[in-house]
């Protein structure tokens, strides 16, 4: 949905900005061509994050949506906010005027985008709430992340050109691109910074890590728990490796069935928990055969 309603509103607004002269009009028509292409990598991203495991790679690809994520975020930098900057640039040097009917027009163009921007985001807000993991989902982070900076944008862009028609200085509209061009780079860097920490290898949240250290610490067969690591694989994958100590006079069957029962608790406790490993440092003596 927010593909399509990108698509047609950078058309509008290349238009609307070609035939006025706006800057802050040709920003924002810049500002959804980015968000347009980010949209593909999107659905790049969910389709090829769903793929099964295989042998080359063994815990799946989930890391796919953080992956096309930060290519989004290196769209919107590039494709949003130098254009951005450029086009604020290039209109301090110009002496074009924009006529009342090229007023009439940009304005017109972007009422109807900031219509069609909020019904967007409305969208995306309401799929938040819906789904349980709505909100860590990278794809749908980065819609409603352009979604806003896009109504945000539209505002910035009317107040430009509204400034410009009351006061006749092209420099409100300048001004405009410039500050379209700042909001897309932060934002750029927001969703940068999030999907480089889950592809460096985040852990999960300190209290879910606490949940799973407290459902080993537990168990009675567990003398004391070395090392918890675990590792987000995706947004419904992760893994969590746990070095422990048993309490002696175990053998080794019943060390096995021990750690089978275990691997199942916390995977039934925690589906997303798909990866579940754990290293006895203090295995029982092996027995004499003599």
């Amino acid at each position: 949905m927010a593909l399509g309603a990108n698509l047609v509103i950078a058309a509008a607004k290349a238009v609307g900005g070609l035939l006025t002269g706006s800057p802050a009009l040709l920003s924002e028509a810049a500002h959804s061509v980015a968000d347009s292409v980010n949209e593909v990598f999107l659905l790049a991203s969910l389709r090829r994050s769903r793929r099964p495991a295989d042998e080359r790679h063994p815990f799946g690809y989930g890391k796919e949506r953080y992956f096309w994520a930060l290519l989004a975020a290196v769209g919107i930098f590039v494709m949003g906010g130098c254009f951005s900057f450029f086009q604020g640039f290039e209109s301090l040097g110009s002496e074009e005027k924009e006529s009342s009917g090229g007023y009439a027009i940009g304005l017109t163009v972007l009422v109807v985008a900031l219509l069609a921007e909020g019904i967007s985001l409305i969208r995306a807000l309401l799929q938040v709430r819906g789904a349980k993991e709505g909100a860590r989902d990278p794809a749908l982070r980065t819609v409603i992340a352009e979604d806003s900076t896009a109504v945000l944008g539209v505002l910035l862009a009317m107040a430009g050109m509204v400034l410009h028609l009351i006061t006749g200085d092209i420099v409100w509209e300048a001004g405009a691109s410039f500050a379209i061009g700042l909001l897309l780079v932060y934002i750029a860097y927001r969703l940068g910074a999030e999907a480089r920490g889950q592809l460096i290898g985040e852990a999960v949240d300190p209290e879910l890590r606490g949940r799973i250290r407290a459902l080993l610490d537990a168990q009675p067969e567990i003398d004391n728990v070395d090392t918890l690591l675990t590792m987000k694989l995706g947004l419904d994958s992760t893994l969590v490796a746990a070095r422990i100590d048993l309490v002696p006079g175990l053998d080794s069957e019943s060390v096995e069935l021990i750690s089978v029962r275990i691997k199942e608790s916390v995977s039934g406790t925690w589906p997303e928990a798909d990866h579940v490993f754990l290293d006895i440092t203090e295995a029982p003596a092996v027995e004499s055969l003599a």
